[in-house]
């Protein structure tokens, strides 16, 4: 069940990750005008921010899931 939490972690920094920097790649930084773009600038930044808070705080959930006793 631990392996499976870790790579549950690992996957989903990497998929909002990669799915952030896509986005940020696909977008015209170039013409700030319209509105759609800086919304979808702020989008993938999410995501890429996403990535560094879901991934790492799964990753904590999945050690401590052995470490507490079970209740009797």
């Amino acid at each position: 069940m631990k392996a499976l939490a870790r790579g549950g972690a690992v996957l989903s920094f990497l998929f909002c990750l990669l799915g952030g920097l896509w986005i940020l790649c696909h977008v015209n930084m170039r013409n700030f005008t319209h509105g759609d773009d800086a919304l979808t600038i702020a989008i993938g930044f999410y995501f890429v921010g996403k990535a560094f808070f879901v991934g790492p705080m799964l990753l904590i959930a999945a050690e401590a899931l052995g470490s507490r006793p079970e209740d009797e």
